[in-house]
């Protein structure tokens, strides 16, 4: 997420200790200049994690939509949580996918807990909170992004007639 970060950013720490360098002048101590190690390089992404690969399995064969603020949500509707990823509602041929603004707060021993404004529709801005599974204990509140709907891609399968 800070794959791009401000270079003052980066000066920060020498900044609070009265040794402030020029971003683009960047020195070590012998006059050497410093490579400038600010963004990451794509080719070494890491590898995906548990959760993403089993989120990708999910969404195989769906194309992502326009992201929406609200769902409808009945009782009956599933909702599947994937450790460290996100959030997914619905079963047949839309899901959504919602990531939290921090992702790596979700678990699945955890409860998510719901205070909603509308009884028919999950929306971003409901309070959020988790619970333990077993204790019942408070364990954290989640703050929901917008909804990301995948759709199931019809395959054309009877040819042209």
């Amino acid at each position: 997420m800070n794959r791009f970060r401000p270079a003052f950013i980066a000066a920060l720490p020498l900044a609070l200790t009265g040794l402030c360098l020029s971003p683009l002048a960047a020195q070590d101590a012998e006059g050497q200049s410093v490579p400038d190690v600010e963004t990451e390089t794509t080719a070494e992404a890491a590898p995906p994690t548990k959760g993403e690969a089993r989120l990708a399995k999910l969404i195989e064969g769906r194309v992502a939509g326009e992201p929406v603020r609200c769902i409808r949500s009945l009782p009956s509707q599933r909702m599947t949580t994937i450790d460290r990823t996100a959030y997914v509602y619905g079963s047949g041929n839309t899901i959504y996918v919602q990531r939290t603004r921090d992702p790596d707060q979700i678990d699945d021993d955890d409860a998510l807990v719901t205070q909603r404004f509308n009884a028919s529709e999950l929306c971003r801005l409901d309070q959020m909170t988790t619970v333990d599974r077993v204790l019942g204990f408070f364990t954290g509140a989640v703050f929901f992004e917008d909804f990301v709907p995948y759709t199931r891609v019809k395959s054309n399968e009877g040819g042209e007639g």
